[in-house]
C-alpha cells in the first residue's frame, strides 16, 4: 500500500474512532451505592480539589484517608453537610479489638460533629494521663483541658455489658468518655500516649440510648464548601444543567464536566442531542473540519 493511501486509511479511522473518545463523563456521579455531588468527586479534577486527597472512589468504594488510615464512609448527609465514616479498628458492642486511635489531618477541611461520643477502653489508671491532675496537655491546670467526662458513667457501664467486653474481664473504672470532641489541639487521639488498649466511638444514639447494641457506631464529620460556607453559584448552574462540578489547570479552576466528556466554564445547556447522540460542538466541528481539510489535501 502506498504512504498516501495509508495516510487516508489513518485519517478515515481517526473520524471512525473520534466520536467514541468524547461519549463518557469523566467525572462521576455515583461510587459504589454512594451518590457523589460537590464537595466531593470520583476522582482528580472532579469535585473540590480541597476535598479531593481526603475523599477518594477507588474500586467502587468511597473512602475517607487521614494520615491514622483508610476509613469507608457509610453515608453523605448532603443537607447537613455531614460525613459518616467507620474505622475496621475501633471497638463495638459486636466487637472488642485493639486500636491505635483516630485522628485528623491538621489542615483537613473537616470538623467533628458534635454529636461524637468517643470512650477509651482498657486505660491504664496507673499511667495513662487522663488519670493525672494535669491530663495530656500539661499546665498543672486539671480544669484546662478535661479529658474525661464526670458525667459519662453510664456510657462505660452500658459499652462494659456488651459481651465481647465483658469476656476481657476488665474493671468498669479504665473507662473514659474523651470529653474534647476535636481529639485536643492535635485532632488526634492517639491511644498510645494515653495508654489505652482500644476506643469505641458512635455518633447517633439511634432511639435506643440504653441499647449499646443499636447505636450507630463510627465517626461524623463536619464540612464547609468555604469561609462563608456558601454553595458556588457556577457549580450549582452546573449541576442543574446534568453537569459535574471539577477543577482543572495549576490554578485548580472551575470547570462544569458535561455528559458528553466535556469540560466548560459555565454550564453543560449549549449541548442537545440528536436522536439519542451528542450534538456536535463548537470546538468538536473545528475538528472535523479540519481532518476534512486534511483529507482532501491528500487526495488532491
Amino acid at each position: 500500500m502506498k504512504p498516501k493511501c495509508l495516510s487516508i486509511t489513518f485519517l478515515c479511522i481517526s473520524l471512525i474512532l473520534l466520536p467514541t473518545l468524547i461519549l463518557s463523563q469523566s467525572c462521576q456521579r455515583t461510587c459504589g451505592n454512594q451518590h457523589l455531588k460537590y464537595p466531593f468527586g470520583s476522582g482528580p479534577g472532579c469535585g473540590d480539589p480541597r476535598f479531593q486527597p481526603y475523599v477518594t472512589c477507588s474500586q467502587e468504594k468511597l473512602t475517607f484517608i487521614t494520615h491514622t488510615g483508610y476509613y469507608t464512609i457509610t453515608n453523605i448527609d448532603y443537607n447537613s453537610q455531614v460525613l459518616c465514616i467507620t474505622d475496621p479498628s475501633m471497638s463495638t458492642c459486636s466487637c472488642a479489638q485493639p486500636s491505635k486511635g483516630f485522628g485528623l489531618d491538621w489542615n483537613a477541611p473537616f470538623s467533628f460533629h458534635d454529636g461524637n461520643v468517643f470512650a477509651l477502653l482498657d486505660c491504664s489508671i496507673t499511667s495513662s494521663p487522663i488519670y493525672k491532675p494535669d491530663g495530656l496537655y500539661g499546665g498543672g491546670n486539671s480544669t484546662l483541658v478535661p479529658l474525661c467526662d464526670s458525667e459519662g458513667a453510664p456510657i462505660c457501664s452500658l459499652l462494659y455489658s456488651c459481651r465481647p467486653i465483658i469476656v476481657l474481664n476488665i474493671p468498669i473504672s479504665t473507662c473514659c468518655v474523651y470529653t474534647p470532641v476535636d481529639l485536643g489541639p492535635s485532632f488526634e487521639m492517639d491511644l498510645q500516649k494515653l495508654k489505652c488498649t482500644s476506643y469505641s466511638g458512635f455518633y447517633s444514639y439511634n432511639g435506643q440510648d440504653s441499647n449499646p447494641q443499636s447505636w450507630k457506631y463510627g465517626v461524623a464529620l463536619k464540612y464547609k464548601f468555604s469561609i462563608n460556607n456558601d454553595y458556588p453559584g457556577a457549580c450549582a448552574d452546573c449541576e442543574k444543567s446534568n453537569g459535574v462540578c471539577g477543577y482543572t489547570g495549576d490554578y485548580n479552576s472551575f470547570i462544569c464536566n458535561c455528559p458528553g466528556g466535556v469540560n466548560t466554564t459555565g454550564n453543560c445547556f449549549f449541548s442537545a442531542y440528536w436522536n439519542n447522540g451528542l450534538r456536535p460542538l463548537p470546538w468538536q466541528t473545528g475538528i472535523w473540519l479540519i481532518y476534512y481539510l486534511a483529507l482532501m489535501v491528500w487526495i488532491s
